[in-house]
């Protein structure tokens, strides 16, 4: 049976939208010889109609990993994806610390849709907070792993599925709480309020407010805020003129301790 192929992705710095149209094209460009269709619910706009599929398709799912989860903004959106019995790859994107309950929890949440899901993935991008944890990834050995992964998924659907059960993923049921950073005495410190300063450098262009996830950012004054602050960098590591920066102590102290502490190359992991 052919299968029109999708990639859905939300991708803020860009790193899941790298691995997941990666696999999805790999995959469509054997089946039907052509890229796959792209859809990127990163944007507020995106997120504004249901997005619904049959069983007719594949669709390479990719979010990011927030605190060892699937970001939590997200969840009411993701509920809206009708599946319709299309089949899905659940793929999350980590920064190199640990993908925890991710990528279980987003293969419930596409199963809860409708989807089937047949294989899933957990890889690595260049850590929204930092320019040095997992710097420059997905890189080329990224890439090719995807490429690799998206052979076997081709090797599995070119056999029948036989009795369906949703792919087996690492992770815990019931997941486990949301990653919560510490303070150099252990002690649980909260980030969620903290936002980017703007420096005077700052020329105004705006790309910020069109870049932000959540809209947050107001487009008349760059520098105030209209909601919250996810922290997922794409306004910081997007600017032009890299006028936007954190100063708060226990935001710069976390992102050290992210950097020290799991700086060895994490691999994916993939699961058939």
């Amino acid at each position: 049976m052919e299968r029109q192929v999708h990639a859905m992705y939300f991708s803020a710095t860009g790193t899941t939208e790298k691995v997941v149209t990666a696999i999805a094209d790999h995959i469509a460009r054997t089946w039907n010889g052509t890229a796959a269709l792209r859809f990127d619910f990163t944007l507020p706009a995106a997120r504004q109609a249901v997005k619904a599929f049959g069983d007719g398709d594949l669709v390479i799912f990719g979010v990011p990993v927030y605190a060892g989860r699937v970001p939590n903004v997200l969840l009411n959106y993701l509920r809206t994806v009708e599946g319709g019995g299309a089949l899905a790859v659940p793929v999350v994107c980590y920064g190199n610390r640990n993908f925890d309950d991710s990528l279980v929890e987003l293969r419930d949440l596409l199963e809860a849709d409708g989807f089937r899901t047949v294989a899933a993935g957990a890889f690595i991008g260049e850590h929204s907070f930092s320019t040095t944890l997992a710097a420059g990834r997905p890189d080329q050995a990224d890439l090719e792993r995807a490429a690799r992964f998206a052979d076997g998924i081709l090797e599995k659907l070119s056999k029948p599925l036989g009795e369906y059960i949703p792919i087996p993923v690492e992770g815990q049921i019931p997941y486990r709480p949301y990653y919560v950073p510490k303070d150099r005495n252990g002690n649980p410190v909260n980030i969620l309020k903290d936002k980017p300063k703007v420096h005077d450098t700052c020329n105004d262009c705006g790309l910020c407010a069109k870049v932000c996830p959540m809209g947050s950012i107001s487009p008349e004054n760059v520098r105030e805020y209209t909601g919250i602050c996810i922290k997922c960098g794409a306004c910081v590591k997007k600017c032009p003129v890299h006028a936007r920066y954190y100063d708060s102590y226990n935001y710069l102290y976390h992102k050290e301790e992210l950097e020290l502490g799991f700086a060895r190359r994490a691999e994916p992991a993939l699961f058939f």
